[in-house]
């Protein structure tokens, strides 16, 4: 897809990937982003940042009316969505199954329904213009899950699922939809430190909103900031057994280390 002239949604956008996302959208010629998030103040002070094409927009993306404002403000000014970058999420408390289920609802609202409510405000348009882009931001850890989070390894899952079954169903509708993995970025996330997802390095937000780009211009689904998550994922289709085996020692390292 050309981004030029086009009306960008990234949901997330006061910080890390959704801020970079937003002024690299904005950068690519986008004729308006909007700038949504949870944190109102912030995503006014990336909108400020980015110049007159942004607008920022208060957006809790576990409640569906709050989604549905957002897309319907962007629509009545600009008169229609080409981009939502469904990209807000949470990290919560590591741990497992002893974790409350408040923790496992609100992943699974912010990993899972958020993205199945986003796509039914915007897609019905996109097709019926026969052109959209849609982009979720999963993980890695929903290709390959995560030792220190159950919660979170579970709804990533979800995440990319539900990026799969958006590209099937119409893929061939004219919406392009891509898929988000990478591993450690610099974020608000990671400020604690990266655990296992550190691995491979630590990206910049800048490195993967270029990635993300470049993957919409060529519409590949799979965006993988780290090029060794493709490795490792080979590794687990092709022998499920000894990559469960390798993820047992990790999480008996990390349970060891905490």
């Amino acid at each position: 897809m050309d981004i030029q002239g086009k009306v960008a949604i990234v949901t997330g956008g006061a910080s890390g990937i959704g801020a970079a996302m937003a002024k690299r959208l904005a950068a690519e010629g986008a004729r308006g982003v909007y700038v949504a998030d949870i944190n109102a103040e912030r995503a006014e002070g990336v909108a400020r940042e980015i110049g007159p094409v942004a607008i920022a927009m208060g957006c809790d993306v576990s409640r569906e009316e709050d989604i549905q404002a957002l897309v319907t403000a962007a629509q009545k000014k600009f008169g229609q969505v080409d981009i939502f970058m469904s990209n807000a999420g949470i990290l919560g408390r590591m741990g497992g199954i002893e974790l409350e289920d408040a923790l496992w609802d609100k992943m699974w609202q912010v990993h899972g329904m958020a993205h199945v409510w986003a796509a039914r405000a915007v897609v019905p348009g996109m097709v019926e213009r026969g052109e959209g882009y849609f982009v979720v931001t999963a993980s890695a850890a929903g290709l390959l899950n995560i030792v220190e989070s159950a919660p979170y390894g579970v709804t990533k899952h979800a995440a990319v699922a539900f990026a799969e079954w958006l590209r099937i169903a119409y893929g061939r509708k004219g919406v392009r939809v891509s898929c988000l993995c990478p591993q450690s970025v610099e974020t608000d996330m990671t400020k604690g430190g990266t655990g296992s997802a550190g691995v491979n390095g630590v990206l910049s937000a800048d490195q993967v909103a270029s990635d993300v780009v470049d993957t919409m211009r060529e519409e590949r689904f799979l965006v993988l900031p780290h090029p060794e998550v493709a490795q490792y994922f080979l590794n687990k289709a092709q022998d499920y057994d000894r990559w469960l085996g390798g993820m047992q020692k990790l999480y008996s390292h990390h349970s060891r280390s905490v």
